[in-house]
């Protein structure tokens, strides 16, 4: 099997975050991959920004990137049981580049939460904001990954047995949905 491209997003900006881990993790199981982590430290959509300056840099570089890569997985944290206004403010900020750059692309959604349902609302409405762009949504098994704090070792790696086969699952998904 050739290389494929993977992007990944992730919806909290902490360096130890644990849907960071998760989402290093699921992209070792898609693997073979070239694995790129989007940068979502971008400026608050501001329609103003768009019309005087266009596209920020960076926005259009995170376009680019969703683009060329074969599939996205995006791993989202729970806010108040919804999406973060990291991960919100980015897709936003994409719909405004021109040239649709999630139709069709294969997207995989991961969460983990502190909370026990694991991020079961952030999934639903990462999928809602998902649904005009026209991704090709792989969904199942789904990785909602409860207690996060219980769940992996003290370097981050997920040690739940029954949240490892649900990733290697959904990997295994979104990889045969990339190489189509």
């Amino acid at each position: 099997m050739s290389d494929l491209t993977l992007l990944g997003l992730c919806g909290s900006l902490r360096a130890g975050s644990l849907n960071r881990k998760l989402m290093h993790e699921a992209a070792q199981k898609f693997a073979p991959t070239n694995f790129t982590e989007g940068n979502l430290r971008l400026p608050l959509y501001d329609g103003d920004v768009e019309e005087n300056d266009g596209i920020p840099a960076d926005v259009q570089a995170l376009a680019d990137h969703i683009q060329a890569a074969d599939a996205v997985l995006i791993v989202t944290p729970e806010y108040n049981k919804a999406i973060s206004g990291v991960l919100k403010n980015a897709l936003d900020w994409v719909s405004r580049v021109p040239g649709g750059v999630w139709k069709g692309k294969p997207v995989a959604i991961l969460s983990s939460t502190a909370g026990r349902t694991g991020g079961e609302m952030a999934q639903a409405s990462t999928r809602l904001c998902l649904l005009p762009f026209q991704p090709n949504l792989v969904v199942g098994p789904d990785v909602l990954v409860g207690s996060n704090y219980e769940q992996h070792d003290e370097s981050g790696a997920l040690t739940n047995e029954r949240y490892l086969t649900a990733v290697e699952g959904l990997m295994a998904n979104l990889r045969a949905a990339a190489s189509q």
